[in-house]
């Protein structure tokens, strides 16, 4: 691999104390991984873009299904415990192997197609037209409810 691509690793210290390693990973070495854990097992085969595509829509069901009862939740998710983040963490893992997956075996350099996607955003949704301040938000909101009031 690059060097820009090498992994890099820490270890932080976690509640209870113990370290857990934390692996710096870009999707790039993310592709290399599962093209090689899907090839040692001859799962290829199955890797088609819509076999992939629907294990993906699966896994975001299942990252749905966390969150469905919950209402709102606080950014940081301080109300949930451990063992909530823990399993959030491992569906949102599930979408983003898949999808890394499906980028590969379209083609499609995801990294470069993300930093394109964020380019064209910030063109089509400028800071001076998007940005508000709570007076011209509440305005807007006013307005809006007049308009739409039955």
């Amino acid at each position: 691999m690059e060097a820009d691509s090498a992994m890099s690793s820490r270890t932080e210290g976690d509640e209870e104390g113990s370290a857990t390693e934390i692996m710096d990973i870009s999707l790039k070495d993310l592709q290399f991984k599962l093209a090689e854990f899907a090839r040692v097992r001859d799962w290829d085969q199955f890797h088609s873009p819509r076999n992939l595509l629907l294990a993906l829509v699966g896994e975001v069901g299942e990252l749905s299904e966390i969150f469905q009862w919950k209402g709102e939740v606080e950014r940081g998710l301080p109300n949930w415990n451990n063992s909530e983040k823990e399993h959030l963490g491992e569906e949102l893992s599930d979408v983003l192997l898949y999808l890394v997956r499906l980028a590969d075996i379209c083609g499609v350099d995801l990294g470069q197609a993300a930093m394109r996607k964020l380019i064209k955003n910030d063109i089509k949704f400028p800071v001076e037209r998007c940005k508000i301040s709570s007076y011209m938000y509440a305005k807007a909101l006013k307005q809006h409810k007049l308009v739409n009031a039955d």
